[in-house]
C-alpha cells in the first residue's frame, strides 16, 4: 500500500479528485483519503511514483510517507 500525506486536501471535491486521477491509471485501485489527517493511501499494483504522478495532475503535492 501507497501512503502520502497531501497537505492542501481540504474538502470532498478534493478527495473525488484525487480518487478519480488514481483511478484513471488503474480502475481496480482503492483510494482512502482521510481529510482529518489529510493523508491518502492506495491499494494499487502500481508504483509509488505513478500515483504520486497522478495526485500531482490532479493538482495536489503529495509527500511519500512509509509504506505499509
Amino acid at each position: 500500500m501507497n501512503r502520502f500525506t497531501v497537505p492542501d486536501m481540504s474538502c470532498g471535491h478534493c478527495t473525488a479528485a484525487i480518487e478519480k486521477a488514481v483511478k484513471s491509471i488503474d480502475p481496480t485501485a482503492t483510494v482512502a483519503c482521510d481529510l482529518e489527517t489529510k493523508t491518502v493511501a492506495v491499494e494499487t499494483f502500481l508504483s509509488e511514483r505513478a500515483v504520486s504522478e497522478a495526485i500531482r495532475e490532479a493538482g495536489y503535492e503529495p509527500s511519500s510517507l512509509a509504506a505499509t
